[in-house]
């Protein structure tokens, strides 16, 4: 795991609870998104970066859905499509990988296949053209 840069700016993780992966909205239970946000709790969290549940990111068919965003000049990532019973230490190292960029920009060699396949947007920062 990339050990991040004490100077570097905080980030967080949202995790979408609402995620269904194609599950009728009247399911019984606990949703993968919730499962996956547990998931990810239950771990130690890479330094620097904050998890936090959100409801809803409008990708409720296609699996589990993250955000990694930060500050300043670094990126944000919308990914989806993950596993709430396997995904969350893939997803805490990339986190930290994400932390340790100064942009957000995790090098594509170094992003885990799921990864390099689920991106769903990659939004600049602010002020960015």
């Amino acid at each position: 795991m990339t050990e991040p840069m004490p100077d570097v700016a905080p980030v967080e993780l949202l995790v979408c609870l609402t995620c269904r992966r194609g599950q009728p909205t009247d399911t019984e239970g606990t949703r993968p998104g919730a499962m996956l946000h547990e998931a990810l709790a239950g771990q130690d969290l890479p330094a620097g970066v904050t998890l936090r549940g959100v409801e809803c990111l409008s990708n409720c068919d296609h699996g589990c859905s993250i955000v990694f965003r930060g500050g300043g000049s670094r990126w944000t990532y919308v990914y989806g499509n993950f596993d709430e019973t396997t995904d969350a230490p893939m997803i805490l190292d990339v986190a930290a990988r994400y932390h340790a960029a100064p942009d957000g920009l995790v090098p594509w060699r170094e992003r885990p296949v799921h990864f390099r396949k689920n991106c769903i947007a990659r939004i600049p920062p602010i002020g960015e053209t």
